[in-house]
C-alpha cells in the first residue's frame, strides 16, 4: 500500500504537469476551438440565482476538511446572518487528488480506488466506497451533514473536471492493467447524481470569478 500511495503521489505530480501543458495549449488555441470543445456542457453550475456564492477549490482531500468548510459556509450564513439555504450556493470542485470523489461507490469498489489513493474509511481500512458521499469521517468523527449528499440537499453544487477524469482514469487503468478508454468511459457513466462534468477546472475557476463567485482555496 505504501508503494502504491507513493506511486500515486508521483503520478499526481506528473499529471499536474500534463494538465498544465494542456492548459497552455488551450490558451493558445483559436476561440472557435475552445467553444467547440465546450459544446455539450450545460454549465448549469454557473446559473444559480443565490445571492451568496463561493467556489471551494479542492484539489486535495485534506482529510475531508473541505466538506466541513462548505457545511460551515451554509451554517454561518444561516445562524449568524439569518440567510436561508436558498440564498446560498457553495460550489465544490473535484479534480487532482479529489477527482474520484465525484464517482459512485460501485467504481470505488470495482477499481479499488481507496487503495489507489491511499484513502481510508472511518475504521482505518482502505475505503471500498466513496467516503465523502454519505457518511464522511473527518477528524475522527462521522459528520453526515458534511457529506456530498447532505450538502447537495442544501443547494451546494459539485463540479468534476473532465481533463482530470481523463488523466487520472488513465493512471488508474495503468495501475490495474486495464484499457484507459474503457476505464474512463466507465467512470464517466458512474458520476454521482447531481455532480456536473465540466471541460476543465483551469477554465472553470476563471468562469467562477467572472460570474461573481468568491474564492476559497482548500
Amino acid at each position: 500500500m505504501i508503494r502504491t500511495t507513493k506511486t500515486f503521489r508521483r503520478a499526481v505530480i506528473g499529471a499536474t504537469g500534463i494538465a498544465l501543458a494542456a492548459s497552455v495549449a488551450a490558451m493558445s488555441a483559436p476561440t472557435s476551438l475552445l467553444e467547440a470543445h465546450a459544446a455539450g456542457y450545460a454549465n448549469a453550475w454557473l446559473k444559480s440565482t443565490a445571492k451568496h456564492r463561493q467556489l471551494f477549490d479542492t484539489p486535495a482531500s485534506g482529510g475531508g476538511i473541505p466538506l466541513v468548510h462548505i457545511m460551515n459556509y451554509y451554517d454561518t450564513w444561516n445562524k449568524a446572518y439569518g440567510v436561508s439555504d436558498k440564498n446560498v450556493n457553495a460550489v465544490g470542485t473535484f479534480y487532482g487528488a479529489t477527482t474520484f470523489f465525484g464517482v459512485n461507490d460501485a467504481m470505488w469498489a470495482k477499481y479499488r480506488i481507496g487503495e489507489f489513493l491511499g484513502e481510508k474509511d472511518g475504521t482505518g481500512a482502505l475505503a471500498t466506497k466513496n467516503p465523502w458521499r454519505e457518511a464522511p469521517t473527518i477528524l475522527g468523527m462521522e459528520i453526515r451533514p458534511a457529506s456530498i449528499e447532505s450538502l447537495q440537499k442544501r443547494g451546494a453544487t459539485f463540479i468534476l473536471c473532465n481533463n482530470a477524469l481523463g488523466i487520472f482514469s488513465g493512471l488508474l487503468a495503468k495501475a490495474r492493467g486495464l484499457d484507459a478508454d474503457t476505464v474512463y468511459a466507465d467512470l464517466k457513466a458512474n458520476i454521482l447524481p447531481g455532480v456536473e462534468l465540466i471541460p476543465g477546472m483551469v477554465v472553470a475557476i476563471e468562469q467562477a470569478h467572472t460570474a461573481g463567485l468568491s474564492y476559497h482555496r482548500q
